[in-house]
């Protein structure tokens, strides 16, 4: 019954805060660099916050250095949302956030290069989920993946919390319902894309540091080859990484090539689902095996990816190029 509940107040929060973010005009107005052509409440995502924030009351408090950074997270990213804050004021919190996460996972206690390793890594991961959030659904449906993913190895294993991945995977399930639509009612904005994928790399490495299995990181394959090569073809035309843009694989299969946007986020979602079954089945292998199979899907993965995007450039910017130089 309390999952009941839960979803239900779920629910009314959004809705409020859509209240709260037409009244303060909290929208996001669509530019020549957007997916989307009419105005559209920005912020929604802040409910994977609130379900977050829901389980760590319930339970007492667990997890408090992750919570703490957690929400440092989510309020700067929720004023960027409003008032575009300093680069400065971002970089500063998003360190002390990572150390914080750090902290509750226990890495100041290993080597040095641990820590290292895992600042790297989580502002990486954190900023590549924030990028990848460019259309209806795809936040929702990759993170209902990753977090199913989790929820599936922790019942086994017990890394972490389950309720806190259940109560985060229902403020997910809320915001697909906004959001995941031709016509979406609101967006997760830089508050939702950056808190979810704080909260499912605390799980991710909870499970990683328990098992010691680099694996594990896999969960986060789609995301990884889109983003990794969208900043290779991006550098080798020397544009600035860190602007906006209409670069990766679905925007060009959105944009371009008029793909359902919506589809596109499902299988996005979908195919990592897969491969992270796979990588399940993989994860209890010798280590070699676990390389090779590794190795096999990173570079399947990116050839297949190399070929469809060199197409959809040539099929479609070519063409475009030409007509307007004709």
């Amino acid at each position: 019954m309390i999952y009941i509940f839960l979803l239900i107040a779920l629910f009314i929060l959004e809705l409020l805060y859509f209240k709260i973010a037409d009244r303060f005009d909290i929208i996001d107005r669509p530019n020549e660099r957007s997916s989307h052509t009419t105005i559209t409440l920005r912020g929604g995502g802040i409910i994977f916050y609130l379900g977050a924030l829901i389980y760590f009351f319930l339970s007492g408090f667990q997890y408090p250095w992750f919570f703490l950074g957690l929400t440092m997270m989510t309020v700067v990213s929720f004023l960027d949302d409003i008032f575009t804050l300093s680069n400065k004021i971002r970089l500063l919190i998003h360190f002390s956030s990572v150390l914080l996460m750090a902290y509750q996972l226990e890495v100041f206690e290993m080597s040095w290069y641990f820590l290292l390793i895992t600042f790297i890594i989580v502002v990486g991961v954190i900023n590549a989920y924030n990028f990848m959030d460019g259309i209806n659904g795809i936040t929702a449906c990759y993170s209902l993946a990753v977090g199913g993913l989790l929820m599936l190895v922790n019942k086994e294993i017990g890394f972490v919390a389950q309720d806190l991945l259940v109560y985060t995977m229902f403020g997910v399930l809320v915001f697909a319902f906004f959001n995941f639509r031709a016509k979406a009612k609101c967006f997760a904005g830089d508050v939702g894309s950056v808190a979810i994928a704080y909260i499912l790399l605390f799980g991710l490495g909870a499970l990683i540091i328990k098992t010691g299995n680099l694996l594990y990181f896999l969960f986060l394959t789609v995301y990884g080859v889109d983003t990794v090569w969208t900043i290779v073809r991006r550098l080798y035309l020397r544009e600035n990484i860190f602007e906006a843009h209409r670069s990766h694989l679905y925007q060009f299969l959105g944009n371009e090539a008029g793909v359902n946007k919506l589809l596109i986020s499902f299988l996005y979602g979908v195919i990592q689902f897969f491969i992270g079954l796979a990588v399940i089945q993989f994860a209890d292998k010798d280590i070699t095996t676990q390389w090779i199979f590794a190795l096999l899907l990173l570079v399947g993965l990116s050839v297949a990816y190399l070929v469809l995007k060199t197409w959809l450039i040539r099929k479609y910017l070519c063409v475009k190029d030409v007509t307007v130089k004709m």
